[in-house]
C-alpha cells in the first residue's frame, strides 16, 4: 500500500462519534472545495450533522430507510423492499462517484447493512479494489469483517466506556440526533 491519495477509512465499534467523525471528514473536505458523496445505509438521513451538510453544493446526499425502522424491527416484506433499495441506491452512489470525479464518499453504517443481509459484502469489496484511485473512502458501523478492514488503510475503533443510553437516556437533539 504505497498510495497517497484515495485512501480507505474504517470507523467502528460499539462507542459513539462513528458518524461524526465520518461527517467530521466532510465538513474538512467541504472547506477544500472537495466533491462529497454520502450514503447512510439504515438511516433516515435527519440528523444535525446531516441536515447542515445538505445545505453545501458540494455534497450529494443518500440516505435508504424507508420503513424508518431497525432491520430487527421489519417484516420479511420490509426487508426485501429495504434490501432492494439500498442495492439500487449502492449502484446510483458508485456511479456518481466514479462519473463525477468525487473527492470523498462516506458509506454511513455500511456494515450493519452487510451484517443484516442488506447488501453482499462482496459487492463492497469489489468496489473498494475498483474505485477512482484519488477517491477517499470512508465507512462506518459496529463488526466490520476481516476482510473489509484488509481492504482499509486506516481503522479506528470507537470504544464505549460509558454511555448515558445504558441508564435510560435517549439520544438527544444536538448531542446524538
Amino acid at each position: 500500500m504505497n498510495e497517497t491519495n484515495g485512501l480507505i477509512h474504517i470507523y467502528h465499534g460499539e462507542g459513539k462519534g462513528k458518524t461524526t467523525a465520518a461527517m467530521g471528514l466532510a465538513l474538512r473536505s467541504i472547506a477544500y472545495d472537495r466533491k462529497i458523496i454520502i450514503f447512510q445505509f439504515l438511516k433516515n438521513g435527519t440528523s444535525g450533522e446531516c441536515k447542515m451538510l445538505k445545505e453545501y453544493n458540494n455534497v450529494s446526499f443518500f440516505s435508504v430507510n424507508p420503513f424508518s425502522k431497525f432491520t430487527f424491527q421489519m417484516t420479511d416484506e420490509e426487508k426485501k423492499i429495504t434490501r432492494e433499495k439500498i442495492n439500487e441506491t449502492f449502484d446510483i452512489v458508485t456511479d456518481l462517484a466514479i462519473n463525477s470525479n468525487a473527492n470523498l464518499l462516506i458509506f454511513d453504517e455500511i456494515f450493519a447493512s452487510i451484517t443484516t443481509n442488506m447488501i453482499c459484502e462482496e459487492i463492497i469489496i469489489n468496489f473498494l479494489k475498483n474505485k477512482p484511485k484519488n477517491l477517499e473512502v470512508v465507512m462506518t458501523g459496529r463488526n466490520p469483517s476481516q476482510s473489509m478492514i484488509e481492504c482499509a488503510h486506516y481503522v479506528t475503533e470507537m470504544k464505549k466506556q460509558k454511555h448515558p443510553f445504558d441508564n435510560g437516556v435517549v439520544a438527544r437533539e444536538g448531542i446524538e440526533l
